[in-house]
């Protein structure tokens, strides 16, 4: 109350209602030890209402949490201070507006769009389940957490909670508890004006486990229903507990009022008054309070912790190989000759797929990398990504073992699920098609916002995608993912330039990726006559050049293209004009290059340039500049064979090599 009151702005109400329960989970139930909040098997808290975010603050300050650094090194301070607290919602502090991953030490998992909190802790839930299978030995628990999450009304009615409920259902996650504030209250006021289902039997129809507690102040009864949830192991536990919101508060308990703004000064005090709680007091938190939790999840939580350590030094001592591998997942590390095999593509006019080449490397890798597993939302024999080496395996509710996972047709819940194992610090990836990247975009969002090597492998990447038409041809949705902050878009020209955007995606620790790839074969370029595709680790790189390296004109292109601007070139050689070819699979990592190099690609002076790209053109004038063509799409496509599509939209040599002309004119 005072720290909403405090920032003029908040959501005093859900955590007044959910404290009861937060305090007999935390205190009670918890496995987790404030020294140390990375600890791998801890048991995980999600706060999916994520607006209630003073209520995580409050526990992460009373049990005196402590912060860790992106090096997972433990700092000694504090992860939430009392000024912190004081300072909610403001520049700089610690507890932000909404929970934030990476900001505040004890925060699992960024929330605060409804739903996502939910669908990220079923992919947090799924890794323990796969962690547990792969290095659990006879005598050795190495993972056997829990996963909580609190969720409300608004998680409930969003789809994604839906579509991960379902495949929690279907996996059978014993591991995993949502407790589901049922206070009747949203923005709009009581929720009978928009939702009125069962959610119990709701959740009974997608084979959860299903309990229910009458006042969310009863911790007795809170104490029965998390019991329940422990000796629950064939399915997940939905927790129904009945609240009110802004409890204790005499003027606003039970209204919209008090979802979404402060209580005011003389409510404040009246429900502290109601509280037994000296009521001029601001930000009071007395040294038995803090003794409480100290002798309470304190004391257990680093018992637990101590001997799980105690437990790894022994396992390191009889599995070697094995506790190497749970040290270098945990610390987002490769093992070594994680990039042995890999194949280099020779050149061929036929070419093949981007999807295909993808498959083929991606096959490696997860041989050499055991935590690398995945799928896709329904979509792998098209997406090519599924794992086809002996023991990879289906990861099924019989099998939490295997490498390959099926989302069934749930992008949306796919994206927060990748979301969730990274968390857990496996490595996995999604694909679906291109289009659908729509579907996944909030969660794909949150994996930037968060830092977290997401892998996402999207194919039928253009036009290319032919007689399917316009509902399936992407056009605008590369622009949109590059638009994202600290997404990684890579489009590659052909196979081996596949192979070294392999090589970037795995070397990556903070960064989440969007791999596109085409569904038509790509000619495999002749690299004894082009550059070397290790460019591609730049961004953007000189393929082929003007034989004084002093071009006329540059084209530069992605993905399908580049073979397209390759024979442009070509032509325009033999017509004696100066061509550059530049391929750029990716504007973000060409960004980060040094002005110099940038330079060396696109030279300042040279003002006649041209990109194609089978996408928006939205963006390229980055590049192109004011007088610069970039031939690209600028309304949606059509159902067609994909020659008649490239005639239709200009994507043939002879309109570069006018383009280029043009330019030069």
């Amino acid at each position: 109350m005072d720290a909403v009151q405090a920032a003029n702005s908040g959501h005093p109400g859900t955590a007044m209602a959910m404290a009861p329960v937060v305090y007999c989970l935390w205190q009670r139930f918890l496995r987790f030890d404030p020294q140390d909040p990375i600890w791998p098997n801890r048991d995980r808290f999600v706060l999916s209402i994520g607006h209630a975010s003073m209520l995580l603050y409050s526990m992460l300050h009373l049990c005196d949490v402590k912060a860790v650094n992106q090096r997972y090194e433990r700092l000694g301070e504090l992860s939430v201070t009392l000024n912190d607290i004081k300072q909610f919602r403001q520049l700089d502090s610690k507890c932000p507006g909404h929970p934030e991953y990476r900001w505040t030490s004890g925060v699992e998992t960024t929330t605060g769009p409804l739903g996502q909190g939910v669908a990220t802790s079923v992919g947090v839930a799924l890794a323990g389940l796969w962690m547990g299978k792969y290095f659990n030995r006879p005598g050795f628990e190495m993972f056997d957490y829990d996963v909580y999450a609190l969720c409300g009304d608004g998680c409930m009615m969003e789809g994604v909670s839906a579509e991960a409920a379902s495949l929690a259902g279907h996996l059978r996650l014993s591991n995993l508890c949502w407790i589901y504030d049922n206070n009747n209250i949203t923005i709009e006021g009581h929720t009978e004006l928009a939702f009125s289902e069962d959610v119990a039997t709701r959740f009974l129809g997608y084979h959860w486990n299903v309990t229910r507690v009458g006042d969310a102040n009863d911790l007795n009864m809170l104490e029965r229903a998390f019991n329940t949830f422990k000796s629950t192991s064939d399915r997940p536990t939905l927790i129904i507990v009945d609240s009110h919101i802004a409890y204790g508060s005499p003027n606003k308990q039970d209204t919209s009022a008090a979802h979404g703004e402060p209580l005011g000064e003389e409510e404040i005090k009246l429900t502290k008054r109601n509280y037994d709680w000296p009521e001029d007091k601001k930000f009071l938190v007395p040294d038995d309070v803090r003794k409480a939790f100290r002798d309470g999840i304190g004391k257990r939580g680093h018992a637990l912790r101590e001997a799980w350590i105690a437990r790894f030094n022994e396992y390191k001592q009889t599995y070697p190989d094995l506790a190497d591998q749970l040290y270098r997942m945990q610390h987002r590390q490769l093992p070594q000759g994680w990039d042995k095999d890999l194949p280099i593509f020779p050149a061929d006019a036929k070419g093949i797929a981007g999807r295909q080449a993808s498959s083929t490397v991606l096959n490696v890798i997860a041989k050499n990398v055991p935590w690398l597993i995945g799928g896709s939302a329904d979509l792998a024999p098209s997406t090519k990504t599924r794992l086809s080496f002996d023991g990879a395996g289906d990861l099924t509710a019989e099998n939490y073992g295997g490498r390959n996972l099926h989302f069934g047709v749930r992008e949306h819940a796919m994206g927060a699920i990748l979301n969730g194992m990274s968390l857990a610090k496996v490595r996995p990836y999604g694909s679906g098609f291109l289009i659908f990247s729509d579907y996944a975009r909030p969660a794909i969002r949150l994996s930037a916002l968060m830092e977290i090597p997401v892998i996402h492998i999207f194919t039928h990447d253009s036009i290319g995608v032919g007689e399917d038409g316009p509902t399936h041809q992407p056009v605008e949705q590369l622009s949109s993912l590059r638009s994202v902050p600290g997404l990684i878009t890579l489009r590659p020209g052909d196979a081996n330039e596949v192979v070294e955007a392999w090589r970037v995606i795995m070397e990556l620790h903070h960064e989440p990726v969007a791999l596109i790839l085409t569904r038509q074969a790509l000619p495999t370029l002749d690299r004894t006559k082009y550059a070397a595709a290790s460019g591609v680790a730049k961004g953007a790189y000189v393929l082929a050049d003007a034989d004084d390296r002093k071009p006329e004109v540059v084209l530069m292109a992605s993905g399908s293209e580049v073979s397209l601007c390759v024979d442009a070139y070509e032509r325009l050689k033999t017509e004696g004009i100066k061509a550059r070819v530049v391929s750029m699979p990716s504007w973000e990592l060409f960004e980060r290059q040094s002005q110099e190099y940038r330079d060396s690609v696109v030279p300042p002076d040279v003002r006649a340039r041209v990109s194609v790209e089978q996408a928006s053109t939205l963006g390229w004038e980055r590049y192109v500049g004011l007088t610069g063509q970039s031939i690209g799409m600028r309304t949606f496509g059509a159902s067609a064979p994909l020659k008649e599509l490239q005639k239709k939209f200009g994507f043939t040599p002879e309109n570069v090599v006018a383009a280029a002309k043009a330019q030069l004119k």
